[in-house]
């Protein structure tokens, strides 16, 4: 047991989730005042002891699974009938269909202990797993779920509760009957998953699977290639990232920083040592805050970028003395004023595409374009208290770049930042100019997920 909690937190540390010698001795200890034969009593102590966040649950979940897969969530005897022979032996005599019907009923009525057993037929079943293969098993869980009909599951469920139309109350209870059968059967896909897992860990063992199913944290999901899932799981993480960073910057604005001599508080402190000012005294530093201006590129290449991008800077404005937005694809326009009207990103972005901000012939990134249009109209604005902020790919679709008036804005500004979402090892291959605006930016910044984003802003000053 010992030996596979070391491996769990091996892993634990792998992925990203920090796992400290200590935490690591607790979830040892906490072994000893359970049931270690109750998987979910096991879960729960090992949670309990190492997952420090709410967004690290999931990816835990999945490498418990992986560790702990010998042990059952269900008691043994289950699975035994008064002639000896096994509930899965019973099972894998009865057609398709019929335990179809089974898995429904089972579903319908919550019982759990049917439910595993019959997605343990169906696994079996179906899933065709090739024995020593080294893949995540997303193949094998597809087979099973496109047997089961999870779509189907869920429409028979909802007519199971025979709910009809003109009755009092019939809106509610379809609802509720909607979102109980929604319910069961994301619970039913994940039993699915971790079925096949298990199957994976029995054939090649917990640390072989465990580096195919490698499950990135919400923080290390990449902007440009995350599923929807993914994407709108980020919304989490970023919540309270915002009150973070600001207190962070502010810390870093005032630390080791020393306002004008305090001479009259020098005086004072001078009496303890004959008159002598041995001990300088300082006034509290007022550093400035600069302003920040941001440039998006909002093309579909890089939009869920930017709109997070956009979301972060401007939940952070006030530790600047001002933040104003830019989106451009071909064009650009400014949307400060959306931003701070909008309730929400999602407003402000249905809002910039409502008015088809950043966008002036064909929609086609042009990036010299839209530094041109930015440096005629708002150039004169940019000024030594300025922090400018670029988001974007520096993909240009083979136009002419602008890199003069990069050059204009670095002349004007504090410090040209930019921020690209795509692996620094293509920067500058195909269509992307971004090598040619580099020399230009104070910094470029790979920043392909929050927690590369986060790190960035840290360092702002």
């Amino acid at each position: 047991m010992l030996s596979t909690v070391e491996g769990l937190v091996r892993e634990l540390r792998t992925i990203g989730i920090p796992v400290s010698t200590t935490e690591h001795i607790d979830a040892a200890r906490s072994l000893k005042v359970i049931d270690i034969g109750n998987r979910e009593q096991v879960k729960a102590a090992l949670c309990a002891t190492m997952v420090k966040r709410i967004e690290h649950m999931k990816a835990f979940d999945t490498v418990f699974d992986l560790f702990f897969s010998g042990l059952k969530a269900f008691d043994v005897e289950f699975q035994e009938s008064e002639g000896g022979t096994t509930v899965a032996e019973m099972l894998n005599e009865l057609e398709d269909d019929a335990l179809h019907a089974m898995l429904v009923e089972a579903l319908a009525e919550n019982d759990e202990l049917m439910v595993n057993a019959l997605i343990d037929v169906f696994v079996q079943r179906k899933a065709n797993v090739q024995q020593g293969a080294q893949v995540a098993g997303n193949l094998y869980v597809f087979r099973v779920l496109r047997a089961l009909d999870l779509p189907g599951i869920r429409e028979e469920l909802i007519e199971r509760e025979q709910i009809e139309p003109d009755t009092p109350g019939a809106d509610l209870r379809q609802r509720m009957a909607e979102s109980d059968a929604d319910h069961k059967v994301e619970t039913l896909q994940q039993k699915v998953e971790a079925a096949v897992r298990t199957l994976l860990v029995a054939d090649r063992g917990a640390t072989a699977v465990a580096r195919s199913l490698r499950a990135k944290l919400p923080e290390d999901i990449d902007f440009l290639t995350g599923s929807t899932a993914e994407i709108e799981a980020l919304e989490w993480t970023l919540a309270p990232l915002p009150v973070q960073l600001a207190q962070k910057l502010h810390q870093k604005r005032s630390h080791g920083r020393r306002g004008a001599i305090d001479f009259r508080g020098t005086v004072r402190h001078s009496m303890s040592s004959g008159g002598v000012p041995v001990d300088l005294a300082f006034k509290k530093p007022h550093p400035p805050k600069p302003e920040l201006i941001v440039l998006a590129d909002i093309s579909g290449s890089v939009a869920s970028f930017a709109t997070f991008t956009l979301q972060l800077t401007f939940a952070i404005r006030s530790q600047f003395r001002s933040v104003r937005s830019f989106v451009f694809v071909d064009g650009i326009d400014e949307v400060t004023e959306i931003m701070q009207t909008s309730n929400n990103i999602a407003e402000a972005a249905q809002r910039i595409d409502e008015n088809k901000g950043g966008i002036w012939l064909d929609g086609r990134s042009d990036y010299g374009a839209a530094f041109r249009t930015f440096v005629k109209r708002w150039g004169p604005q940019v000024n030594s208290r300025s922090i400018v902020l670029i988001l974007g790919d520096g993909r240009s679709n083979y136009r002419q770049p602008s890199v003069e008036t990069v050059e204009y804005i670095a002349k004007r500004a504090h410090r040209v930042f930019w921020l690209n979402p795509e692996r620094e090892v293509s920067w500058g291959e195909g269509d992307s100019v971004i090598n040619k605006y580099a020399p230009y930016c104070s910094s470029v910044f790979e920043c392909r997920n929050v927690r590369q984003l986060k790190a960035f802003i840290e360092e702002l000053d």
